[in-house]
């Protein structure tokens, strides 16, 4: 039996008996999610709920205050910055910056996998905002946090591939069990964090780039356009793809030629929030 055969076992294995250790959203990315959903709820009481994590509300501040949200005044506590950003975006801002922070620190065989899974989950999340935002009736912060957690079974497997030494020194094998496992583990995340119906599927779906189906687009089909703009003229396995072929741009109406870099309002919201950590 082949290395991946033997992980793939112990994973599958650890499914069918419900043993299987998911990353755990943060509870205060999971309370400001819920807060901010409700209608009874001011600007007020998700700054209070914000405030008890201190790096949190550092770098919300940093984001209200950089140049793609710049207002006039300046922002110089929670409560403005909330107001400043709005609701959606500042739940949005603190799932991802929530999810940032699983990808930080691991095993010394992981560790440059999780910072390059995690830097481009921003780049095709800012790819996917624009193009929502741009050619699509689809909401432009869903299809940001789409693009965000549109491989977040990599940062699982990977997670768990810790425990397994052997699977560790062997980066061949690790990429096949990354490539086999992730699509399937990435939806058990989003419905373990009780993301909404329409992304939990992406993980599994933006894969499948020759998929067609009637109507309007669906946020995998701007998460597929988003990674392969997002990769263009880069060593990636998505290069050779036939962009031409690929039926999401014609939902999308744009062109394989597309500078998603060039349209307007790329990369401007976690962008600013990723650049803030520097």
């Amino acid at each position: 039996m082949v290395l991946e055969d033997r992980f793939h076992r112990v994973v599958i294995d650890a499914l069918a008996r419900d043993k299987l250790v998911l990353p755990t959203l943060p509870e205060i990315a999971l309370h400001v999610r819920q807060l901010a959903q409700r209608e009874d709820v001011s600007a007020g009481a998700l700054a209070v709920e914000l405030q008890k994590d201190a790096a949190l509300s550092v770098r919300l501040i940093r984001v209200a205050n950089s140049a793609a949200q710049r207002g006039g005044h300046r922002v110089d506590n929670v409560r403005q910055a909330v107001t400043r950003l709005g609701f959606d975006y500042t739940r949005l801002l603190v799932s991802g910056l929530a999810i940032e922070q699983m990808f930080a620190r691991g095993a010394p065989q992981i560790e440059s996998r999780l910072r390059k899974s995690w830097q481009q989950s921003v780049d095709v999340a800012a790819a996917a905002q624009v193009l929502a935002a741009h050619c699509t009736l689809l909401n432009p912060e869903m299809a940001m946090l789409a693009g965000l957690v549109h491989d977040i079974g990599v940062l699982a497997i990977l997670r768990l591939a810790e425990s397994h030494q052997a699977v560790l020194d062997d980066p061949a094998e690790l990429d096949n069990v990354l490539e086999v496992l992730a699509p399937r583990i990435g939806c058990m995340v989003l419905q373990a964090w009780h993301f909404p119906a329409e992304l939990v599927e992406v993980p599994r779906q933006w894969r499948v780039f020759g998929e067609q189906h009637d109507g309007a687009p669906t946020y995998a089909d701007v998460v597929r356009v988003a990674v392969l703009q997002s990769s263009a003229g880069r060593q990636a396995p998505y290069d050779k793809v036939d962009r031409a072929a690929v039926p999401a741009y014609r939902k999308l109406d744009v062109s394989p030629d597309i500078d998603v870099l060039q349209m307007k309002g790329y990369a401007s919201l976690f962008d600013a929030g990723h650049s803030a950590a520097a």
